[in-house]
């Protein structure tokens, strides 16, 4: 864990968030500022700052979290949805924990405007 780091104090519960799935490897939140109907953020439970950090080493917390994404799509009968990965501040990644997030509940386009 980051002692700085907003997302790991989120899952230490530090500060509160809406839950949606937790188990030994991934936590996972309802977005303060969702984008979509649903808009869901599941983070590794270990401190990795971006995709750009991932290796041999931690890459499992990648298909745990992907794991976790199909459980709940499957409990939450989300049939279509998006998944979004941001690498680094000129992507959009405002805090530098890896994270991906689920939006579903709308059409969607392609683009960066689409979503917005």
């Amino acid at each position: 864990m980051d002692k700085d780091c907003l997302f790991c104090k989120i899952i230490a519960g530090e500060i509160p968030s809406a839950k949606v799935y937790e188990d030994d490897a991934v936590f996972a939140f309802k977005d303060i500022s969702p984008i979509a109907p649903t808009h869901y953020l599941f983070v590794p439970k270990t401190h990795i700052c971006c995709a750009k950090k991932i290796t041999a080493e931690n890459s499992q917390y990648v298909a745990k979290i992907f794991e976790a994404i199909a459980k709940v799509s499957e409990q939450e009968n989300i049939e279509s949805y998006r998944v979004i990965n941001n690498c680094g501040e000129d992507a959009g990644q405002s805090v530098m924990h890896l994270h991906f997030h689920l939006v579903a509940g709308k059409k969607m386009g392609w683009g960066e405007q689409s979503l917005g």
